[in-house]
């Protein structure tokens, strides 16, 4: 029984395109006002999930729920869902403010230049109404197209990777700024990614998919120090394996002395280090030939290329899996 702040929920929902099963029994519930992203590899099914709750497609079983009733028959138009798109789908010949007022209109809202005057202050848009996508620079047509969205003040607004076509610094900015803004409005959103990094710093939960399976949701902090699978584990940040045991890399130690005897250990050669700033990414090869990486204190030992070291870890710092 989903909880009674449950404002989306998946039963057990499934699509299949021929003999491919882009979706594969996902159950999944989301929360009143949360912000909960859905990480996975290209093709995992994560953009399909969202098409589904937007109603772009129909699942093959399994149900959809909005505020407690089934959608999953509805017309996207029927949904109080509006979703954001990876390319924007900005109107290039209407200006900022007729691209944002133009769901508005169709809705036959009153008061339209009030609301869409607030929801261009929200995004810091104001004084840019006139101009028209080509006027505006990439991070502002994305403020935009979450505008026009959040117009419409849906239960749930669905991103589909609306990060991606921005370069590396205006992405960190802009992520930060779409964080804040869910918190001052208080809308669910559903964020699609394949980036670990803005799953990891803007959700307050996730969801990690994998060929078409949801494998494991949690808060960032959960699903980063417990992972349930492998594919997680890998996934979301780097990980050394020695056999079948799986270390995090900034867990991971190395000394020119063998630790204690409650530590596992192994002997290895630095293969280099590099200097990061804050910490220092040294590669060393065990005898085995496999290599494996320690993010070490920048304040600690210097460790040279050929220089005889011993890796070794903290048992609690094992994660294991089946």
């Amino acid at each position: 029984m989903s909880s009674p702040q449950c404002v989306l929920e998946l039963r057990d929902v499934s699509k299949h395109f021929s003999t491919h099963r882009a979706v594969d029994s996902v159950s999944l519930g989301i929360e009143r006002g949360e912000f909960f992203s859905l990480l996975g590899p290209s093709g995992c099914g994560k953009t399909t999930t969202l098409r589904l709750i937007a109603g772009f497609e129909e699942p093959t079983s399994g149900e959809i729920r909005l505020n407690g009733a089934s959608i999953q028959h509805l017309k996207p138009y029927q949904r109080n869902v509006s979703t954001v798109f990876q390319n924007y789908a900005l109107f290039p010949h209407l200006s900022v403010r007729e691209n944002v007022e133009f769901g508005l209109r169709r809705r036959s809202e009153n008061h339209i230049g009030k609301r869409v005057a607030e929801v261009l202050d929200l995004v810091q848009l104001a004084g840019k109404e006139s101009r028209l996508p080509s006027e505006i620079s990439g991070g502002e047509r994305q403020r935009v197209a979450l505008a026009r969205s959040l117009v419409l003040a849906p239960d749930v607004l669905l991103l589909d990777e609306p990060l991606s076509a921005l370069d590396p610094n205006l992405r960190k900015q802009v992520r930060a700024e779409l964080k804040n803004i869910q918190r001052q409005v208080g809308i669910t959103f559903l964020f699609v990614t394949h980036d670990q990094e803005e799953a990891l710093s803007m959700s307050d939960r996730l969801g990690v998919m994998h060929a078409g399976q949801l494998q494991q949701t949690g808060t960032p902090e959960e699903i980063y120090l417990r992972p349930r699978t492998r594919f997680v584990a890998s996934f979301l940040g780097a990980l050394n394996w020695i056999g079948d045991i799986g270390v995090r890399p900034e867990a991971t130690r190395i000394s020119k002395q063998p630790p204690g005897a409650e530590a596992p250990s192994h002997p290895a050669t630095v293969a280099q280090s590099t200097f990061l700033g804050n910490c220092v990414h040294v590669e060393a090869s065990l005898v085995t030939g496999q290599t494996v990486v320690a993010e070490v204190s920048r304040l600690g030992d210097n460790f040279v290329a050929g220089e005889q070291v011993f890796i070794w870890w903290q048992p609690a710092d094992e994660l294991r899996f089946e």
